[in-house]
């Protein structure tokens, strides 16, 4: 009986139908069979369906299993408790709000030291370092740092908006003089290395220019070193002016000359070293650089103790005396009076540069007519009517010296008697040449003529 059972189940594996066994125990030795009858080839479709239907129900449970342990570990947990068991893989009984691994792995030791979950700042005695931000973080902040220092950044002027930034601050400071809002406008430029050329323009424009424009200059030059120039920028300015002079010359042929008195000037007032010209002995090609050299240094071998040439350019403007200028206004009027040329007298009075002071021109001219003889009347009123019709006089100066004249005339009458008859003759001659308004020839005073009658009639005046 034995023997037909075994011959039996034998038969019955081979023909592909499986035994009582094999679905009792899926998970005994019998797998590793089965593994070697698959490796064998002897498996039947119906083993090899079965097969892989164990495998996909194994791999179920596993994903079951590990889903759910939180679940089945909350509900078995209850109930074990009220049992009286204790359910852990190492037999301990979980505590509340215990920071402890719960899934078995592990040394059991509590998460991140103990310093891990919501509201905790770390370990007990942890001392945090201060953390520097930073700026590559996607939440930096740059207003919420604390104190920021902003600096406003001005590009360098490039050299060729260098002349055409220049250019206006020079002519500026022709019109107002004052070196310090040329200072505090090259402070706020960035001029770069270019900043020496700051001095080479100045001194081109002013040799274009006046005598005033040239002492102005002068000035500022003495001005800036030292606040914004050093001695070497200004070297390095008058070394340019000395390569730039021939093409200097074709607008001022008296080029060389002004730059001389202007290296000279520095040199005085220190904006230039002393050892300037000494630099430049026996190594200047140029006729015109060699003529400017010497002309500087023959003014300051003439000056002792190096005294500053304050007078080089002459006294200009509104800076001259008073005295000087009525000086200089009546030898022109006098010079006019000779040669009788209308252009010269023009041109000696723009040098002067006083147009606020044309008023005196008038009024040296009405005396000059009432004190002289001959044709003198109508050469003034021909000269004060060019000066009217070009503008040089306006009509405001024009009619302060004729009303000095008329507030002077009773003191101008006790050295020319006949001073109030020339004035009114005079006058009706400026009004028919449009020099004067009407209402400027009626305000001129008159002395009426008082007759008195014969000595017996007692000194009564003849009415």
């Amino acid at each position: 009986m034995a023997t037909e059972g075994e011959t039996w189940t034998t038969v019955q594996k081979h023909d592909g139908v499986l035994s009582f066994d094999d679905v009792d125990h899926p998970y005994g030795d019998e797998d590793d069979a089965a593994l070697e009858a698959e490796v064998n080839g002897n498996w039947t479709p119906q083993e090899k369906a079965l097969h892989e239907a164990r495998l996909k129900a194994k791999a179920k449970r596993r994903v079951r299993k590990s889903s759910s342990r939180s679940e089945s570990l909350s509900e078995s947990l209850s109930g074990e408790l009220a049992d009286g068991d204790s359910y852990s893989s190492k037999g301990k009984v979980p505590v509340p709000n215990d920071r402890k691994s719960r899934t078995g792995k592990g040394r059991g030791l509590p998460k991140k030291g103990g310093a891990g979950g919501k509201g905790v700042w770390g370990a007990a005695g942890m001392v945090y370092e201060v953390e520097e931000p930073d700026v590559k973080d996607p939440n930096y902040d740059e207003v919420a740092q604390g104190d920021t220092v902003y600096a406003t950044v001005v590009p360098e002027v490039d050299e060729r908006e260098l002349e055409k930034t220049v250019n206006p601050i020079v002519r500026e400071y022709f019109e107002h003089g004052d070196t310090k809002e040329v200072q505090m406008l090259l402070k706020e430029l960035n001029l770069g290395h270019h900043k020496y050329e700051f001095s080479s323009l100045a001194v081109s424009l002013s040799l274009e220019g006046k005598a005033s424009h040239r002492e102005l200059t002068s000035r500022l030059l003495r001005d800036l070193v030292g606040k914004v120039l050093s001695e070497s920028d200004m070297a390095r300015a008058f070394d340019k002016i000395l390569k730039e002079l021939p093409d200097l010359m074709l607008d001022t042929p008296e080029a060389p000359q002004m730059l001389g008195q202007f290296i000279a000037r520095a040199i005085a007032d220190h904006a230039l070293p002393m050892a300037f010209l000494d630099r430049y002995k026996g190594k200047v090609d140029c006729d015109h650089a060699r003529a400017a050299l010497d002309r500087a240094a023959v003014l300051l071998s003439m000056k002792r103790e190096m005294v500053r040439l304050d007078n080089v350019w002459g006294v200009g403007g509104g800076l001259r005396p008073v005295k000087h200028l009525v000086k200089e206004m009546n030898f022109l009027l006098k010079e006019y009076l000779v040669s009788g040329e209308v252009k010269e007298a023009e041109r000696c009075l723009r040098d002067l540069e006083v147009p606020h002071f044309h008023h005196e021109l008038v009024y040296e001219a009405v005396v000059m007519v009432l004190e002289s003889k001959g044709d003198t009347a109508v050469k003034m009123c021909k000269l004060l009517q060019a000066f009217w019709k070009i503008g040089l006089i306006t009509v405001d100066q024009m009619n302060r010296g004729f009303q000095r004249v008329y507030d002077e005339l009773p003191e101008i009458n006790l050295d020319v008697p006949h001073a109030h008859s020339i004035m009114e003759s005079f006058t009706d001659l400026c009004y028919q040449e449009s020099v004067i308004t009407k209402q400027l020839r009626d305000s001129c005073p008159s002395r009426g003529r008082k007759r008195f009658v014969s000595e017996g009639d007692g000194g009564l005046i003849k009415n």
